[in-house]
C-alpha cells in the first residue's frame, strides 16, 4: 500500500512537471527564444523518461515486459531526432493517462472505500452506573454497549432493550430502516436510525458481520481477473507491431520524422486501462446493491455463467418453518387452536416451537404464560395455560395410536402432499386442532428464476439434501431444467464438477454443507451469509441482503462489466491503427499523433466508466420502494381473511344445514367487505400509477381481467347466499358455495402474487 502511495505521488510530480514544461517552454518559444523553448521541452520529458526506463527495468527484473516501452521508445526517439515539443506532448500525456488512471480507478473504488471507512474506531460500554469509551478492539463477549442514534453499531451484539430502528444499507443496499425488537441480532456496520439503545456484544471487533464484509472488500480490491492479464499479454503484441510499422515508414519514406509519428501516435491504454477500469466499476456498482464480488477473477467468470446451481434450503426457500395452515376440529376456531399452541410453546426452546409463537405474535394475538410445561423431545409436549390442560405435538403424542377422526386424516394427508410438518393441538384431552408448518418459496424466487433466463443463464438446477417428493413440488413449480435430491455435500460437489465439465457454472447456497460445492464451483454465491460464515469464506460472491434476485443482479452486472470492457478495447484499439497508419503515410504529425492517443486513452477510461452505472435506458415513471412496501403490506393484512375463507371452505365439507348457512353468510362478508374493496382500489388506484412506471402500459390488462374474475365469483357467492335458509340448504349447493370460496381464496393469492413482481418491477424502474 506505501509503494502504491508512493508511485501515486511520483505520477503527479513527474505529470506536474511535465505539463509545465510544456506550457513555459511554449511561451518562450511564442516570444521567440527557440533554443530557450527546445530544452525546456527536454527538461520536462528527461525526468518522465527516467521514470519510465526504471519502471520498465523493475517490470523486466520481475520477468514482466512492461507495454509501456512503446512510450518510452517514442520519447527517446523524439529527444535524438530533436522534436523535443513532441517528446515533450508524449510525455505530458502519458504522465496524465496515469494519473486519469489514478483517477478512475479511485472512482471506481470509491463505493467500496466508503465500506471501510464506516468501521467505528469506539465503542461505549456500560457498567449499569457510567459509560465509557474504548478501543474497539477491547469488547468483549458479554459487554452492553450503547449505540447512539447516528452512529454504526461497532460489534454483532442482541438487542436489549424494547426495539431499536436499522438503518441496514451498508449492508444489504436495502434503502428503507427496519427495526429490530428484543432479543434480536443488531449486525455491525448497521446505522442506528433511532433513539439511542442498548445491545450486549455477541462477537468480537474481528468476527463481527462487518469486519468479514471489510476483509471481503480488501480481496475484491486486490484480486486481479483472468481477462486483465489476457490484456496484459496481448498488449504486449503491440510493441513489436509498432516497431515494424514505425520502421516500414521510416524505410520507405526516408523520413525518421514519420516514423516517430507513428511511435506517439500508438497508444496500450485501451487495453491496459480498460479492462481493470471495468472490473474494478463492476465491483463497485455490485457493493452498492448489496453484492460483494472478491475482484475481478469472479466477476469475469461470473459473465461467463452457463449454468446455475440452486441450493434449496434457505435459497430457493425461506429456509425454516412457517405457519402454512391451520386444520381445526368441526365448530372450533382456528386463532383459538394458534392462540392455546403458542401459549404453551413459549416453554420451549426447539425452533418449531418458536415458528408458531411467531406465528401467533405476527397475527397479534395474546398469548398466556403456560404453567407446569413439560416437554417430550422430539415429539410436543403438554402443561397448563389458563387452567386448561394442553397438549402439543404430534399425533401420536397428542391422541395416541387410535384411528384419527376425518378430519384429522384429511389434516395429515393435506400436510404430506405440503411436506409439511403437522402439529396437534388438545385441550383436556380433545382434539381440536392441527398447525402446518413448512418450509416456503421466497416471495422473489420465481422472479429470481425468470430473470436468470432473461440474463443468458441457459440451466437452472436445484440440488438438495431434502427428499425428492419435496424437491420435486418445487422443481416443477419452477420450471428448473433438473432436481437433484438427496444429496450430502460430497454429492453437491459432485453435481457441481459433473456441470464444469460442459460448461462454465455457477453454486448458489447459504448454509455449511454448501461451503464445498461454493468453493468446487467455477463461482460460488453465498446467500444472505454477511460476510461471517464458512460459506461466506468459501464463495467468490456473497449476497448481504437475503434475496435471491440480487443473484441475476450480479450476473447482468457481470455480463455487461465484460461487454463494456470488451468494447472498449475493441474500438480503442481500431482507433489506434488508424491513428498509426494515418502517420505512417504522412497525414498524422508528431505532436498531432500524441493528442490523438490522448483523446483515445480518456474515451476509453471513460466508456470503462460505464460500468459503474445502471444500463442506460428510457427514463420514465417509478413507485418509490416504501409506496411499493405499503402495497406489499396490504396483501400480508390480507392474508388472514384469505385464511379464513379456507377454513370456511374446509368446515363446509361436514357442516350441518345451519352451520353451513352460517359459514357461507361469513365468507360472502369476508368477500365483499375485504377483497372485493381491495380489488376495486387497485383498479382505480394503484393500477393507473403502476401503468405510468411500466414499459408496457397495456401489460396490466391481463391483471385487470383477474379482478373482473374476482368481482364475478364474488357476485356468485352473493347470489349463493342472498335470503339463505337452513331449509333450503342441500349438499349440492353446500357443494357449489364451496367450489366459489375456493376459487377466489386460490385466485386472489395467485393473483396478489403476480402483483408483488410487478411491484418489484416498477419499483426497480
Amino acid at each position: 500500500m506505501a509503494r502504491l502511495i508512493s508511485d501515486r505521488i511520483m505520477r503527479r510530480v513527474l505529470s506536474g512537471a511535465a505539463l509545465g514544461a510544456l506550457i513555459f517552454g511554449t511561451f518562450a518559444w511564442l516570444v521567440g527564444r527557440d533554443s530557450i523553448a527546445s530544452w525546456i521541452w527536454a527538461a520536462g520529458t528527461i525526468p518522465v523518461v527516467v521514470a519510465l526506463a526504471v519502471s520498465i527495468v523493475r517490470d523486466l527484473l520481475a520477468g514482466r515486459l512492461g507495454v509501456d516501452a512503446v512510450a518510452f521508445v517514442s520519447m527517446t526517439a523524439a529527444l535524438l531526432l530533436g522534436e523535443n515539443l513532441a517528446g515533450a506532448v508524449v510525455a505530458v500525456m502519458y504522465a496524465g493517462g496515469n494519473l486519469l488512471e489514478d483517477f478512475a480507478v479511485a472512482r471506481a473504488e470509491r463505493d467500496l472505500r466508503l465500506l471501510v471507512d464506516r468501521v467505528p474506531r469506539v465503542a461505549h460500554r456500560s457498567d449499569g452506573t457510567s459509560v465509557a469509551d474504548i478501543p474497539l478492539e477491547d469488547v468483549a463477549v458479554g459487554d452492553v454497549i450503547l449505540v447512539r442514534a447516528g452512529e454504526v453499531i461497532p460489534v454483532d451484539g442482541a438487542i436489549v432493550q424494547a426495539q431499536a430502528v436499522l438503518d441496514e444499507s451498508a449492508l444489504t443496499g436495502e434503502p428503507i430502516p427496519i427495526t429490530r425488537t428484543k432479543g434480536e441480532i443488531a449486525r455491525s456496520g448497521a446505522l442506528n436510525a433511532g433513539d439511542t439503545f442498548a445491545m450486549r456484544a455477541t462477537t468480537r471487533a474481528g468476527e463481527s458481520t462487518y469486519a468479514g464484509i471489510v476483509r471481503l472488500v480488501t480481496a475484491a480490491q486486490t484480486a486481479k481477473a483472468p481477462f486483465i492479464r489476457l490484456a496484459d499479454r496481448y498488449a504486449l503484441l503491440l510493441l513489436p507491431v509498432t516497431l515494424l510499422l514505425a520502421g516500414a515508414a521510416w524505410i520507405f519514406s526516408g523520413d525518421p520524422i514519420r516514423g516517430l509519428a507513428v511511435l506517439v501516435a500508438s497508444t496500450p491504454c485501451p487495453l491496459i486501462l480498460a479492462a481493470p477500469v471495468a472490473f474494478i466499476a463492476g465491483v463497485s456498482r455490485a457493493a452498492r446493491l448489496g453484492i460483494l464480488i472478491k475482484g475481478g477473477g469472479p466477476l469475469e467468470a461470473l459473465a461467463r455463467a452457463h449454468t446455475v446451481l440452486l441450493d434449496k434450503t434457505g435459497t430457493l426457500t425461506v429456509g425454516g418453518a412457517r405457519l402454512v395452515a391451520i386444520e381445526t376440529a368441526p365448530g372450533e376456531n382456528a386463532e383459538n387452536v394458534l392462540r392455546l399452541a403458542a401459549s404453551l410453546e413459549q416453554a420451549s426452546h426447539h425452533v418449531v416451537a418458536a415458528a408458531v409463537v411467531a406465528a401467533a405474535r405476527s397475527r397479534g394475538l395474546a398469548l398466556e404464560p403456560p404453567e407446569h410445561a413439560r416437554e417430550f423431545m422430539g415429539s410436543g409436549l403438554e402443561g397448563s395455560v389458563g387452567g386448561k390442560r394442553i397438549k402439543v405435538g404430534s399425533y401420536q403424542l397428542v391422541c395416541g395410536p387410535g384411528h384419527p377422526p376425518a378430519w384429522a386424516t384429511r389434516a395429515l394427508r393435506r400436510a404430506s402432499w405440503r411436506s409439511a410438518l403437522s402439529i396437534f393441538v388438545s385441550i383436556d384431552g380433545r382434539l381440536i386442532g392441527a398447525i402446518l408448518l413448512a418450509d416456503e418459496l421466497r416471495r422473489e424466487t420465481p422472479r429470481a428464476v425468470q430473470t436468470l433466463r432473461s440474463a443468458g443463464v441457459s440451466r437452472i438446477v436445484m440440488v438438495t439434501g431434502d427428499r425428492a417428493d419435496a424437491a420435486e413440488t418445487i422443481g416443477a413449480a419452477l420450471d428448473l431444467d433438473a432436481v437433484l435430491a438427496e444429496r450430502v455435500p460430497s454429492d453437491k460437489v459432485e453435481a457441481v464438477a459433473v456441470e464444469q465439465r460442459l460448461h462454465p457454472t455457477v453454486m448458489v447456497g447459504d448454509g455449511i454443507n454448501d461451503a464445498p460445492a461454493l468453493a468446487a464451483a467455477d463461482v460460488g454465491i453465498a446467500m444472505g451469509a454477511a460476510g461471517a460464515s464458512a460459506s461466506s469464506e468459501a464463495a467468490d460472491v456473497v449476497i448481504l441482503v437475503d434475496r435471491l434476485d440480487r443473484v441475476t443482479d450480479a450476473v447482468v452486472i457481470a455480463r455487461r462489466t465484460r461487454s463494456i470492457a470488451l468494447q472498449s478495447i475493441a474500438v480503442g484499439m481500431a482507433l489506434s491503427g488508424v491513428a498509426m497508419i494515418a502517420a505512417a503515410f504522412g497525414w498524422l504529425k508528431p505532436v498531432a499523433g500524441a493528442l490523438t492517443q490522448e483523446a483515445i486513452d480518456v474515451a476509453v477510461i471513460l466508456n470503462a466508466l460505464r460500468a459503474l452505472g445502471p444500463p442506460w435506458k428510457v427514463k420514465r415513471a417509478v413507485i418509490t420502494p416504501d409506496v411499493a412496501l405499503a402495497l406489499h403490506q396490504e396483501h400480508q393484512d390480507l392474508g388472514p381473511a384469505l385464511d379464513r375463507l379456507r377454513e370456511i371452505a374446509d368446515a363446509l365439507d361436514d357442516a350441518t344445514s345451519e352451520n353451513a348457512v352460517a359459514l357461507i353468510v361469513e365468507a360472502d362478508s369476508i368477500v365483499s367487505h375485504d377483497i372485493v374493496a381491495h380489488e376495486r382500489q387497485d383498479e382505480s388506484g394503484v393500477y393507473p400509477r403502476l401503468a405510468e412506471a411500466l414499459q408496457d402500459k397495456h401489460g396490466l390488462a391481463a391483471m385487470s381481467r383477474a379482478h373482473r374474475e374476482i368481482l364475478h365469483l364474488s357476485r356468485l357467492l352473493g347470489r349463493i347466499g342472498k335470503g339463505l335458509k337452513a331449509e333450503e340448504t342441500d349438499r349440492y349447493l353446500i357443494r357449489d358455495a364451496q367450489r366459489v370460496i375456493e376459487s377466489i381464496e386460490s385466485l386472489v393469492r395467485l393473483h396478489n402474487a403476480q402483483e408483488e413482481d410487478i411491484y418489484e418491477q416498477a419499483a426497480t424502474g
